[in-house]
């Protein structure tokens, strides 16, 4: 049972933190006059987005959720590290791709 919570708790953080991240990130290309939304620089930062949460998950959030079995562990720093550098570079190129 405690599975099944962890599952529903990973698919809320995705759409709660993922909303929020989205709307942001839309914002923030607004203000620089740039349009994301409906292309394929938009589905670049929903990738980006995910592996942000993806590490944070794995550094951070599964600690402190209902399942407590083996195969926790925090990611390699320079693992981190080059996921967080990757989706920073996917949304920095998003502007430009059509």
């Amino acid at each position: 049972m405690r599975v099944l919570f962890e599952l529903l708790r990973v698919l809320v953080i995705l759409l709660f933190f993922g909303a929020i991240l989205g709307g942001a990130m839309n914002v923030l290309y607004g203000m620089f006059g740039v349009n994301v939304a409906n292309t394929n620089g938009g589905f670049l930062i929903g990738v980006a987005i995910l592996i942000l949460l993806f590490v944070l998950y794995r550094n951070k959030l599964q600690f402190i959720g209902f399942y407590k079995g083996d195969g926790r562990g925090k990611l390699p720093k320079k693992v981190s590290a080059s996921l967080v550098t990757s989706s920073v570079l996917l949304m920095l190129i998003a502007p430009y791709v059509q």
